[in-house]
């Protein structure tokens, strides 16, 4: 029996076919790509004298038939999974760890390695091939080449232990989500409520078999209007103790021992490796360079930041206590009276808004600018096979009509896919043979869905979160390097939150707007006014959000440089961890740890701060742009160029001068945030 991923794939522009893909073909197909690659190492390891080319550039290029099959199998557990993918997850993922330490602590292999290194200075290397060898050793060198053999083994079996526990946590909170579900059966519990929100929560009762009811689940587009329309303040205390204690109630599904299990064991990784935490060994490679570098910038902002986010909670409970008599302000009553309290004063809000960002109109929006700045266009193609029937595939394409790249779209809440909302690649951009293999990207949101009514209209929020996915997948999509492993946004983690961050400073911006903000009935374009009152309204609570950001990166960071052994209790940790930076009471039964699957199922652990880091980046390259024009065609093939372009092929401060001429500023950042 053929398998369709071992095939050469006879789809347009060598497409995943997943028309063609069962869930059991994967685990034979990884075997047999995992061989094939094992091959090809060997291969390089059976050349004469070792250089650049037979090992270094070809190490680059081998595995890559299991690197495209294993991110169809792991982007398909993220955005449609099922039971029978999951349990196969966690078969897979310690053959594919277990294959990367194989290559990771060959003697042989890092001995060839080694000689290319030490020949550096005299080899006369291109910038991108520099660069590529000094990442090739040091990830060997940070991944055990030099320990001994006992000390290798040691490493192997953390590792395996790591993959396994990082799957099961995201399994849980996936699961504590989907099994949840606020029933409101008399409407006047709705109060407050759009229409648009009850009719999609009817639809959805429909949908379980509950006619006649609404339904409110912890998904973003349901559970976020909730919080922020919803009067009835006990069903809003209910949905917000929900959301906040998944996977931490000491059931099948508690994720706290996961935690302080994944905690030690990083720990003990980065020991193995002479480092004093797992902070400091994420560190070592990022611009923040040091734990202290971080904890210095996250606190610089928290000390501009918090007086005037205490400001803003204090005018949030005077409002609320004019209005409803709230003596308390709780966490469950911030969203709400934070929204009544915006609409009073800048006469906006989502519900103004929605009618103007209809999906299709955002999607169409965010194509014109990107052609506007880039000159790239999109074109829908249904040849491309899809993984789910809401998915849409676009081929990519310049001025001159050549090929750039592949983009999926994938837009809704499913039972299968995680909350949240994410950029990925299906196949790297890399030159081959002297071929450009121009890459596929995809973005996973979970925006508001269509009613029997309504199409999909959008918050304001749901729309700078289409741009800024969109502005990783244009990372992703430019790329234009020679080695995939320094391609598109395999960059440094603090520095891949530049292009995604800056993309979202369109939206603020009339001719960005004028482009696709028409009413879904009329047609008629967002009115001049309401733009300025959303310019008006974009630092509305920011001292707030700012705060809210930097305790999340403060919390990340304590958890991965204190000693594991002294977290004997997961809620005790976070509570301690937040107490000075709490702005609202504590709710003593909510854990936002056992679910914050950025840092314990996804890649930010010891990095959360980067996306304020970034922030300090992207108001500093933005100020350009409002220097010479948001069009401006200079300016933005400079950072096409210098940014989205170049991937890793330079360390970002360097690559950032060349686009900005001088160091980032922070002080465009606290502007924007009205900080000073």
């Amino acid at each position: 029996m053929t398998n369709p991923l071992l095939e050469t794939f006879k789809t347009p522009f060598e497409t995943a076919p997943f028309d063609q893909i069962k869930t059991r073909h994967f685990l034979p197909a990884i075997k047999e790509a995992i061989q094939i690659a094992k091959s090809e190492i060997d291969l390089i390891k059976s050349q004469a004298l070792p250089d650049f080319q037979n090992t270094i550039e070809a190490l680059d290029n081998a595995g890559a038939k299991l690197n495209f099959i294993s991110s169809i199998f792991f982007n398909l557990n993220a955005a449609e999974t099922n039971e029978e993918i999951q349990v196969l997850a966690r078969e897979i993922s310690p053959l594919l760890t277990a294959h990367g330490n194989d290559i990771l602590l060959d003697e042989e292999l890092f001995d060839r390695i080694n000689q290319v290194y030490s020949q550096k200075d005299h080899l006369n290397l291109s910038e991108e091939q520099a660069t590529l060898l000094d990442k090739t050793y040091k990830s060997f060198v940070r991944n055990g080449a030099k320990l001994n053999e006992e000390e290798k083994l040691k490493l192997r079996s953390i590792d395996h232990e790591l993959s396994q526990l990082s799957l099961k946590f995201g399994e849980n909170v996936l699961e504590e989500t989907n099994k949840y579900q606020l029933v409101v059966e008399n409407e006047s519990q709705l109060n407050g409520l759009p229409d648009s929100i009850k009719e999609a929560a009817a639809q959805l009762a429909d949908e379980k078999g509950l006619e006649g009811k609404w339904v409110f689940t912890l998904a973003f587009p349901s559970y976020l209007p909730f919080m922020t329309y919803a009067s009835d303040r006990s069903l809003r205390k209910e949905l917000f103790i929900a959301y906040n204690t998944k996977a931490s109630k000491g059931d099948s599904l508690d994720n706290k021992q996961y935690i302080i299990d994944m905690l030690k064991l990083k720990s003990e990784r980065a020991k193995l490796l002479g480092y004093q935490s797992h902070a400091d060994f994420v560190l070592e490679e990022r611009m923040a360079k040091n734990g202290p570098a971080v904890l210095l910038f996250l606190n610089n902002l928290l000390e501009k930041a918090k007086p005037k986010a205490i400001e803003d909670v204090k005018e949030v409970e005077a409002f609320a206590k004019a209005q409803d008599g709230i003596e308390r302000l709780e966490k469950w009553d911030f969203a709400y009276y934070s929204e009544q309290l915006k609409k009073q004063k800048y006469e906006v809000d989502d519900e103004l808004l929605r009618p103007y960002f209809k999906l299709e109109n955002a999607i169409e929006g965010v194509f014109k600018t990107a052609e506007k700045l880039f000159g790239i266009k999109f074109k829908e193609n249904k040849e491309i096979p899809v993984y789910h029937s809401e998915v849409s595939a676009y081929e990519v394409t310049d001025q001159e009509g050549n090929h750039i790249s592949v983009f999926y779209a994938d837009f809704f809440p499913r039972a299968g896919k995680r909350n949240g909302a994410w950029m990925t690649s299906y196949r790297g951009q890399k030159m081959i043979n002297g071929i450009d293999q121009r890459p596929h990207v995809s973005i996973v949101c979970n925006f508001t869905k269509p009613t029997k009514t309504k199409p999909s209209l959008l918050t304001f929020n749901e729309v700078t979160t289409l741009f800024h996915e969109f502005g990783h997948a244009l990372h992703g999509m430019l790329a234009k390097g020679k080695y995939e492993s320094l391609s598109g946004t395999s960059v440094y983690w603090d520095f891949v939150e530049l292009p995604s961050q800056i993309f979202e400073n369109w939206c603020y911006e009339k001719s960005c707007l004028d482009l696709f903000a028409k009413h879904y009935e009329t047609g008629e374009s967002i009115p001049a006014d309401l733009i300025e009152k959303i310019k008006k309204a974009a630092n509305f609570q920011q001292g707030y959000q700012t705060v809210r950001q930097i305790s999340f990166g403060l919390l990340d960071m304590a958890f991965h440089s204190t000693d594991p052994n002294l977290i004997e209790d997961v809620r005790a940790f976070e509570k301690n961890q937040m107490k000075a930076i709490e702005l609202l009471p504590e709710v003593e039964e909510t854990l936002m740890s056992t679910s914050f699957s950025h840092i314990f199922q996804g890649g930010y652990a010891a990095g959360y701060y980067s996306y304020k880091w970034a922030e300090v980046l992207d108001a500093d390259a933005f100020e350009l742009f409002l220097e010479k024009g948001i069009f401006d065609q200079e300016t933005a093939h400079s950072f096409k160029e210098n940014i989205l372009s170049a991937g890793g092929r330079a360390h970002p401060s360097i690559l950032y001068k060349r686009f900005r001429g001088r160091e980032p500023k922070p002080d465009a950042l606290l502007k924007r945030a009205g900080l000073i």
